[in-house]
């Protein structure tokens, strides 16, 4: 339009009219449509109705791109302007774009509500500024975290009573999160006092995990044996369980595994996990018991591991069980560990399904 303009009343300038207080703005867009679209002869047929038929047929077919390779959505534009990745940094609103800092290495996520907020506050102070810290609040809070410096630094997403995996199926798609190296995605509810993240980091390297946890404390609320810490070892990677609970002594829970309370995975690993989260199995039971189908390096249990040399305890106190309704007699929490239990079902049945699918069509 603001060629045509131009075009049937010569006498005006978009750069001359005075728009105050707005003046240098209009100025610069005029000065940037220029550039980009030149007054000439040959451009201005682009502004004109079947602007590919009024080409010559060798300018029709530059101005034709469709590149397959190119991301999903993406076919229609040059490789060189296509970002298929983003991040997580905060950015200045103003200054060079190429001076920005970007220092995080690691990102750490915590799924939050405010009755845990010292808690919390403990477990952010073990993580360095090599971090970017991201907080899902699942009780609508989020400006009352602000009382913490870190706070004031970190991302905040509130969704009110919605699950950790909920969350991370939505915002921590693998395109967004490329650039960290390992991805800490935590409860609440953990004591860290025996916990420094770099020193975790360090022992994960040592040890080629893939995917890992630190060792739990043992108390009261242990589930497994395989997450409980051992004093004589750095890492262990297996262990002996119930009778009757491993039929392969390499696969979960006996190796090959780590809970979904307080895992970490590298970059590649969570490209794979974050296709396996089904986007209504929203608590994430039985993913811990699947997580060694996404080491691409078998065998599995030998990039699983549980880090016994940095350690936490898992104080189980009310948090996100609390957010369920009470219905029927039951307490709040009743019904979330019901549907707890029949997501836990359910993901089994779907990737028994997938995988028969699978394999039968492979024959």
């Amino acid at each position: 339009m603001g060629f045509l303009i131009g075009s049937s009343i010569p006498s005006i300038s978009i750069s001359k009219v005075d728009l105050s207080p707005h003046h240098g703005h209009v100025e610069g867009m005029s000065s940037m449509l220029s550039t980009y679209f030149p007054l000439n002869s040959q451009n201005a047929s682009l502004f004109t109705s079947g602007t590919a038929n009024s080409l010559p047929a060798s300018e029709r077919n530059r101005t034709k791109i469709c590149i397959t390779k190119n991301p999903r959505g993406a076919e229609l534009l040059a490789p060189g302007i296509v970002v298929s990745e983003s991040d997580l940094e905060l950015r200045r609103l103003y200054g060079d774009p190429s001076e920005d800092i970007v220092k995080s290495k690691y990102l750490l996520v915590l799924t939050v509500g405010m009755r845990q907020m010292d808690i919390v506050n403990d477990i952010v102070s073990k993580f360095s500024e090599n971090f970017s810290v991201l907080m899902f609040h699942y009780d609508g809070t989020a400006s009352e975290w602000d009382q913490f410096e870190w706070s004031q630094r970190a991302i905040h997403v509130s969704g009110r009573k919605q699950a950790k995996w909920w969350y991370a199926k939505r915002f921590l798609h693998p395109d967004i999160v490329a650039p960290f190296e390992y991805i800490f995605i935590w409860d609440e509810d953990l004591g860290v006092e025996n916990f420094n993240a770099e020193e975790y980091l360090k022992l994960v390297r040592k040890h080629n995990l893939e995917i890992s946890q630190p060792g739990l404390a043992e108390n009261d609320a242990l589930t497994w044996f395989m997450t409980r810490r051992r004093v004589d070892v750095e890492v262990h990677m297996e262990t002996e369980e119930r009778p009757g609970w491993c039929h392969d002594r390499h696969l979960p829970p006996c190796a090959g595994f780590v809970e979904i309370m307080a895992p970490v995975f590298s970059r590649r690993s969570w490209r794979c996990v974050w296709h396996m989260i089904q986007n209504d199995l929203i608590h994430g039971w039985g993913l811990d018991l699947a997580l060694q189908k996404c080491v691409e390096l078998q065998p599995a249990h030998e990039k699983i591991g549980v880090v016994d040399a940095q350690w936490i305890v898992h104080k189980v106190l009310p948090s996100l069980g609390d957010q369920g309704d009470a219905k029927d007699g039951r307490q709040p929490w009743e019904g979330v560990r019901a549907r707890c239990n029949d997501e836990w079902a359910e993901f089994r049945i779907r990737m028994d399904k997938a995988e028969k699918e699978y394999f039968n069509k492979s024959v």
